[in-house]
C-alpha cells in the first residue's frame, strides 16, 4: 500500500510481543499486524519508545520492520524510528530500516546542548538527514520534560520546508505547539502526538496523529480529528472526555498499559521486557474499566466492533 495521502492518518507504536524467556515473538507480532489490518489504525511505527525503542537492539528492530512488512502485505505502512543525534548515524539508520522494507523514516529533533555546549544549526542536521535517506521524513518534536522545547520557529520553518519531509508530530508542550503550528510548512502534515491532545490538536490544525492511544482504538483517534477537520467541535469534545482516562493510564504506568490493554482486546499484547514489569491486577481492572469507559470494551469486558 503506498503512503496515505487522505486525512486523518492514525499511527501507533507498535508493540512489540516477548516470550518467558524475553526473546522477541516475531511470529505473535506478525499475528497481531494481520488483526491490525483489519481496524482504522493506517499504518505502523517500529522502533518507538511505547513500542520498547530502548530494550531492544538494532538486529531486533531490523527484524521487526521486516516481520511487519511481511504480514501486513501492502494493507498498511511502516514507520521506521530514529533516535540519533548523528546526522550520519541517522542516515545510515534511514538507509538500513529502508533496505528492511520501512516506507517512512520518524526522526527525533536532537536536543539542545547545556552549559555552554557548542552545537551545529538544526537545519543542518535536517538538511543531511532529509538528502540522505531514501524514504519520505517524518520530524518529531519529544523533549525529555514535558515543558521543554528543542526547536525554535526559524528553525522549524527552515526544516520542515526540505524536500523530503512528510509529516511533522508536536511535543506535549501544547502551549508552545500552539505557537508553532503556524510555522510548520504548508507542504508538510502537522500532527498530534497523543491521545488526550486529539481534540486540542485537531483545533489547533492536527490532520492525524502518532499515538499510544492509536493501539486501542484508532477509529476514536480518527473520528475525533476528523470532526475537528469538519469543525464537529461538540462531537469531538465528547468522544475526547470518553478516552481521557485510559489514554492518562497509558502516560503514568508506560508501556505495560500498552499490553495489558492489548491483552484485554484479544491481541498477544505479552508483558514488558525488564526492567519493566507487568501490572498488577489492580492495575488491569481500571484497565478494563478504562476501555469500557472509552466504548472499546462492551460491559461484560468483550471487544466491540471498531469501524
Amino acid at each position: 500500500m503506498p503512503i496515505p495521502t487522505t486525512d486523518p492518518i492514525i499511527v501507533a507504536p507498535t508493540n512489540m510481543p516477548f516470550r518467558d524467556d524475553e526473546s522477541l515473538d516475531l511470529d505473535a507480532l506478525a499475528r497481531n499486524i494481520d488483526r491490525f489490518c483489519g481496524t482504522a489504525l493506517s499504518g505502523f511505527v517500529v522502533g518507538s519508545y511505547g513500542g520498547e525503542e530502548f530494550h531492544m537492539g538494532e538486529p531486533e528492530k531490523v527484524s521487526s520492520i521486516k516481520t511487519v512488512v511481511d504480514a501486513h502485505a501492502d494493507r498498511k505502512f511502516v514507520i521506521a524510528g530514529i533516535d540519533a543525534l548523528s546526522p550520519t548515524e541517522a542516515v545510515r539508520l534511514a538507509n538500513l530500516y529502508a533496505e528492511a522494507g520501512a516506507d517512512i523514516v520518524r526522526v527525533r529533533i536532537p536536543p539542545r546542548v547545556g552549559d555552554g555546549g557548542r552545537q551545529a544549526p538544526i537545519q543542518d542536521y535536517f538538511e543531511q538527514v532529509t538528502a540522505g535517506s531514501p524514504v519520505p521524513v517524518i520530524i518529531i518534536h519529544q523533549p525529555k520534560t514535558a515543558m521543554g522545547v528543542d526547536v525554535t520557529s526559524d528553525e522549524l520553518s527552515d526544516i520542515t520546508a526540505f524536500d523530503n519531509v512528510f509529516a511533522y508530530i508536536m511535543s506535549l508542550n501544547y502551549r508552545y505547539e500552539c505557537r508553532m503550528s503556524p510555522f510548520v510548512n504548508g507542504a508538510v502534515k502537522f500532527w498530534t502526538c497523543n491521545g488526550t491532545l486529539l481534540m486540542p490538536g485537531g483545533i489547533i490544525g492536527a490532520v492525524g496523529a502518532c499515538l499510544l492511544f492509536g493501539n486501542w482504538g484508532p477509529h476514536i483517534a480518527r473520528d475525533i480529528i476528523q470532526a475537528c477537520l469538519d469543525g464537529r467541535y461538540a462531537e469531538a469534545r465528547e468522544m475526547q472526555d470518553r478516552i481521557n482516562h485510559m489514554d492518562y493510564l497509558g502516560m503514568a504506568w508506560g508501556v505495560g498499559v500498552q499490553k495489558t490493554g492489548l491483552n484485554l482486546l484479544g491481541y498477544e499484547g505479552t508483558v514488558p521486557r525488564l526492567p519493566n514489569l507487568p501490572l498488577t491486577d489492580a492495575q488491569t481492572a481500571e484497565i478494563r474499566h478504562a476501555l469500557i469507559e472509552a466504548g472499546i470494551l462492551d460491559a461484560d469486558g468483550t471487544p466491540l466492533p471498531q469501524i
